[in-house]
């Protein structure tokens, strides 16, 4: 059995590229040899911003799971599912809007970036600023351990370890938890009840890991103590003397190094994308278009490859013999333009080559896709189901 449970999942918002291939799937068939794996659908998370438009969501779940099983994502060896057929994301999601303040969600960094990069959408909606405390609740209802982003998205998984702080100190308390918990304090002596207070402040308010780990440590010390006031005084810094809802952790990615057809990073926004199941000729004709260094106006003119695209396509693609025969061909004119994009299409048609192998039999006979959706989302329930228990239990919800 795993240790470690990884959560990840992607919006259904159109065509997968090589961005996302390199990006974020080659990430997922390497973790899923490793990790216990549960990749979602985000289609409620598609539709904070494409609410106006859902016929893309709907076109697009299908494409992209069969684009997932093309890259090597393996169902033997991950939970593949469907957000919204996991119905208890929307109720932990309700239950945790409860306990949130609304300045911690106004203060996610995405929030104000998000709004500015899509001005032209009407973005001033519970929907789009609930958004992070729905990827909490994804995230928290598996017990994950770890998360896989990019820097940029590290805030969103400490606002989660927020979440989830909060919610075990409101409600994973015994009765009377607080009191005997201060009274075990005192125990520790004025001196290192004061340390003891210190650090558990400087954990509770500023997530200073640090500081938990010195208070473990100062408690881990202490041989007078009973083992009942141990384990409060451990639940204590946490927040509770049970912990219901677990802290995640940002599990860092490498930054995808994928340019698109014009040299920028390759974005569906910027037309500059290759899908990753796209047709060979399709494939062969956008490179040899691509633009080159523009001082390469006839076939004689020497150039430089970093001006021009192509060469950042070769950094992925290519070999260091090619890259070294494109350098140095580039320079003295030696090579043209058309035979030095030759070695990357016929790199990225060998990458794409199995891809397109493992998506026809999805392709031929679309009911494998939806069993292994169904069997999915049938593990990822159970799993959110017992979480849910738990929550319930701890709010009063349960009715028993």
């Amino acid at each position: 059995m795993f240790a470690d449970r990884v959560l990840s999942g992607m919006r259904p918002t159109g065509s997968l590229h090589l961005g996302h291939y390199h990006g974020v799937l080659k990430n997922w068939v390497e973790m899923q040899q490793e990790f216990e794996c549960l990749f979602f659908v985000a289609d409620w998370h598609a539709l904070t911003t494409h609410y106006d438009t859902p016929q893309v969501i709907g076109q697009s779940v299908w494409d992209m799971v069969i684009d997932w099983l093309a890259a090597g994502v393996d169902p033997a060896r991950a939970t593949l599912f469907i957000q919204s057929r996991v119905p208890e994301h929307a109720e932990l999601h309700l239950l945790l809007s409860m306990i949130t303040p609304l300045g911690w969600l106004e203060r996610v960094p995405t929030y104000k970036d998000q709004q500015e990069k899509l001005s032209e959408k009407d973005l001033g909606t519970y929907g789009f600023l609930g958004y992070p405390l729905l990827q909490s609740a994804d995230i928290l209802i598996y017990r994950a351990t770890q998360v896989p982003v990019g820097e940029d998205q590290v805030p969103h998984i400490e606002f989660t370890r927020e979440i989830a702080r909060r919610f075990n100190h409101i409600y994973g308390r015994e009765p009377d938890f607080e009191g005997k918990a201060e009274a075990a304090v005192k125990k520790l002596g004025s001196k290192k009840a004061k340390l003891y207070a210190e650090l558990r402040t400087r954990f509770q308010q500023q997530g200073d890991d640090g500081a938990l780990e010195s208070a473990k440590a100062l408690l881990g010390e202490q041989q007078s103590l009973s083992l009942g006031d141990r384990e409060r005084l451990f639940g204590y810094l946490e927040g509770g003397s049970k912990m219901i809802l677990s802290e995640p952790q940002a599990m860092l990615t490498k930054a995808s190094r994928m340019p698109g057809l014009d040299g920028q990073k390759m974005s569906k926004s910027y037309g500059n994308v290759i899908t990753l199941r796209e047709d060979e000729e399709s494939v062969s004709k956008k490179i040899r278009t691509m633009p080159t260094d523009p001082a390469r106006i006839r076939r004689t003119d020497a150039g430089d490859p970093a001006r021009c695209p192509v060469w950042k396509l070769h950094e992925v693609y290519s070999s260091e013999d090619t890259r070294q025969w494109v350098q140095q061909g580039c320079k003295s004119a030696g090579i043209g333009c058309i035979e030095c994009k030759q070695p990357v299409i016929a790199g990225v048609l060998e990458e794409q080559k199995p891809m397109r192998e493992r998506a026809q039999q999805y392709l031929d006979d679309p009911t494998l896709v939806r069993n292994i959706i169904a069997d999915g989302c049938e593990k990822a329930r159970k799993l959110a189901t017992e979480t849910m228990r738990d929550v319930r239990e701890a709010m009063g919800l349960s009715y028993s």
